[in-house]
């Protein structure tokens, strides 16, 4: 009598166990059909979908490994279309910024050679279009600047600098510029050294371009440059008293091609900023900016000081 009931309850058992693997295999093979269904949907372009999968089930790894995949894809997917649409803004950009100016910069000397113009007003024709060749030049020098930084090909020579000497030497070429646009300016550099690790040319071409936007945008007639040393960092301020930014633009402001007044006729390419933080954070620092509307803007720059 009891082998008989053990047989039974083996049979009961082998049949549970057949029963519940075929279950497994069809949640198995139901789930792999909607792996190759969703393969599917993605090649045609479609991205959103994610396999569901229960932790203890057999193909719970595959199924989140695919997921991160898809995920992986969804992003890639995504940088590529913002860098598409950034240079769709670039060329619109480029169309703009530099054939307009250039087209004026041909009629101004067009006018002056054929005679149209003649004495002071030649003389006034070729001021202005050479005013404008250097702005173009200027436009240009920043596209390419942007083009750089943005290829594989761009490298910086970090090396251990001293930050002082380096900031004095570059604010003396701007001060003829601020007395010539009756900008009053303070400049407060200490004497002592801070040794820091930077490149050289970036950071000349940060605190150019910060300087440039003031100059250009802001419409302010005060500017202050200052370092200083925060705990373990040199501190570089740039703050003027002009119009401001709105807190909204405030938090596109170093974002490619952003321009604050989409409707201002104001020369600018809207990749300065861009440019100075990018260049700030190949760097190992920081930058950061505060405004009030109607009273001024700061742009602050961080970097590790060498021990």
């Amino acid at each position: 009598m009891y082998m008989e009931f053990t047989m039974y309850l083996s049979i009961i058992i082998a049949v549970i166990s057949v029963l519940a693997s075929c279950l497994i295999i069809r949640r198995v093979k139901k789930q792999i059909t909607e792996m190759s269904d969703m393969l599917a949907d993605i090649k045609n372009g479609n991205g959103n979908r994610r396999i569901l999968s229960e932790t203890h089930e057999i193909v719970a790894p595959l199924a989140y490994e695919i997921n991160e995949i898809i995920v992986s894809y969804e992003n890639r997917l995504a940088a590529l279309r913002q860098t598409e649409e950034t240079n769709k803004q670039l060329m619109t950009s480029l169309s703009h910024d530099v054939r307009t100016p250039l087209t004026t910069l041909i009629g101004y000397l067009d006018a002056s050679h054929k005679g149209i113009v003649i004495g002071k007003d030649k003389d006034d024709y070729i001021e202005i279009a050479r005013r404008k060749a250097y702005d173009l030049k200027e436009y240009i020098d920043v596209l390419f600047d942007w083009f750089k930084l943005n290829s594989n090909e761009f490298v910086m020579e970090i090396n251990t600098v001293e930050a002082v000497e380096l900031t004095r030497n570059i604010l003396i070429d701007w001060i003829p510029i601020f007395e010539d646009k009756q900008i009053d300016y303070c400049i407060d550099i200490p004497e002592q050294p801070f040794r820091v690790k930077l490149d050289p040319d970036a950071y000349m071409r940060i605190l150019n371009n910060l300087i440039q936007n003031v100059i250009s945008h802001s419409h302010a007639d005060k500017i202050k440059i200052s370092l200083s040393k925060q705990k373990g960092n040199i501190k570089i301020l740039v703050s003027d008293n002009g119009i401001g930014v709105g807190k909204e633009d405030l938090k596109h402001i170093f974002e490619r091609l952003y321009k604050c007044d989409k409707g201002r006729s104001e020369k600018g390419s809207g990749l300065g900023l861009s440019i100075a933080h990018q260049l700030v954070e190949k760097m190992n620092g920081t930058i950061s900016v505060e405004s009030v509307q109607g009273k001024g803007t700061t742009f602050t720059l961080l970097f590790p000081l060498v021990n």
